[in-house]
């Protein structure tokens, strides 16, 4: 586990928990990467939620978005290649008490870890999932991932990509059960902390795709939806983001879409020329698989020492049988 420290750092004599409370070492991401955002964005979250450091919970697999573990004051596991989705499955299924919190990128989890994506929207356990799309692999220096977009020329393809990107809204939005999918770009801010709040808010399994910046190896992929405010599509609902007349002055295009309406949802999705950002599907009554699965009992530490216990029993090495065997041969 990661970024916990040893001695326990609970907020006493009624203060509050401080964004600083959150952050842990210095961030080793190139300057302008849009993962500095979203860590700054998880850290007001979990400081205007005053979530205890001991009861929260990130898990990541392997790539640049997957240093997260390591710059949050909380628990943290950082685990392997694509398996971050169920080592976060375990975590809440055995402590369902937990804020749990999985950071992944487009390769970590629609490549190697494509199954347990989407096992893991079927199964719908309450947990908050952030996919940093940059639509490359950054931390193995820019090889094609599964959302590079077709003719983009990268390490492992230097033709240009051949086949059309995979679309992780669409790829979610097909699967059963699916409870909550959203999307955020890292350059508005302010869109972004909301939808992070409602997803954290929603009881399952929250998605959210980030369409985030690599200024190491595609620094101009987003420019023209960055500079044409046109080609981002602002969604707003009373059961989805305020609408923000602030913003409007920039980003024109908004419309009112109803996040129950999965058929729009895939529809507006499949639209490759405009970026829509917002909520695009909720639905509140799909049953979390933790809740199916586990008794009302949550287990003590008493059982859960007794469980571990057993468990090493079955690898301990007894010296007074090793005496013993030595004395029968």
């Amino acid at each position: 586990m990661l970024g916990f420290p040893n001695q326990c750092s609970l907020v006493a004599n009624g203060e509050r928990y401080a964004v600083a409370d959150y952050e842990s070492g210095v961030p080793r991401w190139c300057s302008g990467c849009g993962d500095h955002g979203i860590l700054g964005a998880f850290q007001r979250l979990c400081r205007d939620e005053q979530l205890p450091p001991e009861k929260t919970v990130f898990v990541s697999g392997i790539g640049c978005s997957s240093r997260f573990p390591h710059y949050m004051r909380t628990y943290g596991f950082h685990g392997l290649h694509g398996r971050a989705l169920p080592v976060a499955e375990g975590i809440k299924l055995r402590r369902p008490d937990l804020h749990v919190f999985v950071n992944t990128g487009d390769g970590d989890c629609c490549s190697i870890g494509t199954a347990h994506w989407i096992h893991a929207i079927r199964y719908n356990m309450d947990m908050t999932v952030v996919m940093h799309d940059n639509q490359i692999y950054g931390l193995t220096k820019m090889q094609m991932s599964p959302t590079t977009p077709k003719g983009l020329k990268s390490n492992t393809s230097p033709r240009g990509a051949y086949l059309d990107a995979l679309n992780p809204l669409t790829t979610t939005l097909g699967v059963s059960n699916v409870s909550f999918v959203a999307q955020a770009v890292d350059w508005i801010p302010s869109l972004f902390q909301e939808i992070l709040s409602q997803a954290f808010h929603h009881k399952g399994f929250s998605f959210i795709r980030v369409l985030q910046r690599c200024p190491n190896y595609l620094p101009t992929l987003f420019d023209s939806m960055m500079h044409e405010p046109s080609r981002t599509l602002i969604l707003w609902h009373e059961q989805g983001l305020a609408r923000d007349p602030e913003l409007a002055r920039v980003y024109d295009r908004q419309i009112e879409h109803d996040p129950s309406d999965i058929a729009r949802a895939r529809e507006l999705a499949s639209d490759l020329e405009v970026a829509p950002v917002g909520i695009l599907y909720r639905n509140e009554q799909v049953p979390c698989y933790e809740d199916v699965r586990r008794s009302d009992q949550l287990q003590t530490p008493e059982m859960i020492e007794a469980a571990l216990n057993e468990e090493f029993d079955n690898f301990t090495v007894e010296p007074v049988r090793q005496a013993e065997t030595a004395e029968g041969e």
